[in-house]
């Protein structure tokens, strides 16, 4: 299979031989799938970049790092020849990726998990993510993750890159996530993400009682003691991150005020919604990592669900949005809060 997509910057043809080997029948077996050859022809536009960053933003379905490590172990040529990560690119080059698998990706199988799959079509899967499922394997979650689920119900998704997942929720946030079925919407719906045009909308209960609504314009990076943590900064290397929220409802636990925000993205950092609330010195009720733990009996996670998503269908270009209900437990806890449900 060929396909042929043109960007501004370069012609990229992505020649997919693969052959996924998958028993339905028996857990155990890995899933496989031979190199995928990346062919790239690059324009003037390019001209002064280096090779890691042109190619990071040509194949953004594969994080800089990885391209970086293909660069250094030869699996990138330029014009036939061997490439250096900080090469400096003319325009004109034509470009070779021999994509490897990371070592990780042989513990990737195929586990019969449970998804509750809100729309799908040939393009897109729409899923209702429970909270307490990890969205991709990692260290300490080799199995039982959206991932490995995905690669079970629909076996086709080990063509894709990640099983097409394209964003991702904490573990213990519950809602909405869209997946690719296909290289082309993997790569067009990171594009919307890389362009915030994904209309991502989350429901949030926080301790106190913030402003009628607000913007959270606060740049993000690892925390620098806890580095399980994430902060606000203003290091070089933090990242942009924007949160806007509304004041939906308040009430009370116990004594203690609470209030139910919607929130919406313009990025999606990790922890973002948190990391954000917090900083504004209301936390989420049930998040111990950045709230109230002597309050963490009140709620079992932090209450977060992203509740809408909208995006450009990346197959008929038309704007499509989703919405659910209020998990059950943040249900029961908006009404032991006396708030009527949005």
């Amino acid at each position: 299979m060929a396909i042929n997509v043109l960007q501004n910057e370069a012609i990229i043809s992505l020649n997919s031989d693969f052959d996924p080997v998958i028993d339905d029948q028996d857990e155990s077996d890995d899933i496989t799938q031979e190199v995928e050859t990346i062919e790239l022809k690059l324009r003037p536009n390019s001209c002064g970049e280096r090779l890691d960053k042109v190619l990071a933003k040509l194949v953004p379905q594969y994080s800089r790092s990885r391209i970086q490590q293909w660069i250094e172990a030869g699996f990138v040529t330029v014009d036939g020849q061997a490439s250096r990560i900080k090469m400096t690119m003319l325009g004109d080059e034509s470009i070779v990726i021999y994509p490897q698998a990371a070592p990780d990706e042989g513990a990737y199988k195929a586990e019969d998990i449970e998804l509750d799959v809100v729309y799908e079509d040939d393009s897109i899967l729409v899923i209702n993510k429970p909270a307490g499922l990890v969205v991709h394997p990692a260290a300490g979650n080799w199995s039982g993750t959206l991932l490995n689920g995905l690669l079970f119900h629909r076996p086709a998704l080990v063509s894709v890159p990640r099983a097409g997942i394209v964003h991702r929720l904490d573990k213990d946030t519950s809602g909405l996530m869209v997946v690719a079925k296909t290289l082309i919407a993997q790569t067009e719906l990171v594009r919307q993400l890389q362009a915030r045009s994904v209309k991502r909308e989350y429901a949030a209960l926080v301790w106190g009682t913030p402003n009628q609504s607000g913007t959270v314009d606060a740049a993000m990076a690892r925390h620098n003691r806890d580095r399980l943590k994430m902060a606000v900064s203003q290091s070089v290397v933090a990242k942009p991150a924007i949160t806007h929220y509304q004041r939906l409802a308040t009430g009370m636990l116990e004594r203690f005020p609470v209030t139910l925000v919607a929130c919406q993205l313009e990025t999606g950092r990790t922890h973002q919604i948190r990391v954000h609330m917090q900083s504004l010195g209301f936390p989420l009720v049930g998040d111990t990592l950045y709230g109230k733990q002597h309050l963490a009996r009140f709620f079992h996670r932090q209450a977060l669900q992203a509740r809408r998503l909208g995006l450009i269908h990346p197959q008929t270009g038309q704007a499509v949005e989703w919405e659910i209900p209020l998990a059950t437990d943040f249900a029961d806890i908006i009404k032991q809060a006396g708030m009527q449900l949005p």
